[in-house]
């Protein structure tokens, strides 16, 4: 499956992003390492593209599961940084913070999962960078970049979109701050998350149901910034903005959360 998308960008550079979906067999607990995954499916790339990953298959092939007969709550607490109960939902669902991400479940799915909890991966930056590495070398690339994603809901709108839980070989964020708009007027907090944007096509393309298309080739990406090494803990942090800090911290500093196990 391939995706043709026109972006804002698209117009200043004159390009199509071009996002191909490759199908690929069911992915069980027999497959150990993921690096042979994307060895088998992925046979050609070029210069300056970014592969997705789901997240499930990284996390299956790390055998990242847990039976449905484990309590789901206490896999949450297990797998989170700061929780809500569920009794404070109209749907019974957890609220959770994990990886300094705002979501459901801490990430903890049932969907194509064989009947049994899918958790997200571990270590998810050390296998973003380790795939960008194995990606470099079996194709002798310089600049390659990776997304790791999943889903997500947004507040007071019915659907899922992507994200991008992990990423390796390019600049996070494209920074407008103290850069003029059209008519001269300067941003004062504009930032545009690359690997959001990224993750949000590629899941478009990849699918939610029984697609069975877990990687794809993003390609065409003149606005985004490679670079030829892993992103600086620095860069990392500056992606995310704390609780006090963000613009929705009204309603986040509102609600006694409780601590979970996770190290945030």
């Amino acid at each position: 499956m391939t995706g043709n998308f026109v972006t804002p960008s698209s117009f200043l550079y004159n390009t199509v992003v071009k996002i191909t979906g490759i199908k690929t067999r069911v992915i069980t607990t027999a497959d150990t390492d993921i690096t042979q995954i994307i060895d088998k499916y992925i046979t050609q790339l070029s210069e300056n593209s970014v592969v997705a990953i789901t997240s499930k298959i990284m996390a299956i092939s790390q055998r990242r599961i847990a039976p449905l007969t484990r309590d789901k709550d206490e896999l949450i607490e297990e797998e989170a940084a700061y929780f809500l109960p569920r009794s404070l939902s109209k749907y019974n669902l957890c609220i959770t913070i994990s990886h300094n991400m705002l979501g459901a479940a801490a990430g903890i799915d049932e969907s194509n999962a064989n009947g049994s909890y899918v958790l997200w991966p571990r270590d998810l930056q050390e296998s973003a960078n380790t795939i960008r590495s194995f990606l470099q070398t079996k194709f002798n690339l310089k600049h390659v970049g990776v997304i790791i994603t999943d889903s997500k809901t947004t507040p007071m709108r019915w659907g899922v979109t992507g994200m991008c839980i992990a990423h390796s070989g390019f600049e996070i964020l494209k920074h407008y701050d103290g850069t003029p708009d059209i008519f001269g007027r300067l941003f004062q907090y504009e930032k545009l998350h690359i690997g959001d944007s990224l993750a949000s096509a590629s899941v478009l393309v990849m699918g939610e149901g029984n697609e069975q298309t877990p990687l794809a080739i993003i390609e065409d990406l003149p606005f985004v910034s490679f670079q030829d090494r892993n992103p600086t803990k620095e860069e990392l942090d500056a992606v995310y903005i704390g609780l006090d800090d963000d613009l929705y911290a009204p309603l986040l500093t509102a609600v006694s959360w409780k601590k979970g196990k996770q190290d945030r």
